[in-house]
């Protein structure tokens, strides 16, 4: 009985003897090994300064963001409009942002129709996206 309870506790010690020696041979390199650790554990940080906070430039205001559009009509317009609600129109001549475009707003015609001018080029086209007369909060106004 003895002999029994003595190999039992062999049969279950011998894994946990077999795991310990794999762990404490990935403690340290072999002496003969190429790898080293040149100091990394035992670096000192310096005490320099943080480098200067970046500050993002303000965001233009009005502008027209990716997925709108701009036509070179009022007319233009209306058939993209028309063509949208599955109508039958004329292709429109309309072209679509892909990039934030800082613009001037020139005139309204309604909520869904607004001349704009691009500040970039002077290239004047009229749109549907929406563009309040104050702007949001954070944005600053094109000069």
């Amino acid at each position: 009985m003895r002999i029994t309870t003595f190999v039992r506790i062999g049969v279950l010690a011998a894994p946990l003897v077999c795991v310990t020696m794999l762990a404490s041979a990935q403690v340290k390199p072999p002496s003969d090994s190429n790898i080293t650790y040149q100091g990394l554990l035992n670096q000192k940080h310096s005490s320099e300064a943080p480098p200067p906070a970046v500050v993002a430039p303000p965001s233009a205001w009005p502008r027209l963001d990716p997925g709108s559009v701009i036509c070179r009509s009022q007319q233009d317009l209306e058939r993209r409009a028309a063509l949208m609600r599955g109508e039958q129109a004329a292709p429109p001549d309309c072209q679509p942002i892909t990039q934030r475009t800082a613009i001037k707003i020139l005139d309204r015609s309604g909520p869904g129709a607004t001349e704009v001018q691009i500040t970039s080029n002077g290239e004047t086209g009229w749109t549907d996206a929406w563009l309040p007369a104050n702007p949001p909060p954070g944005e600053t106004a094109a000069r």
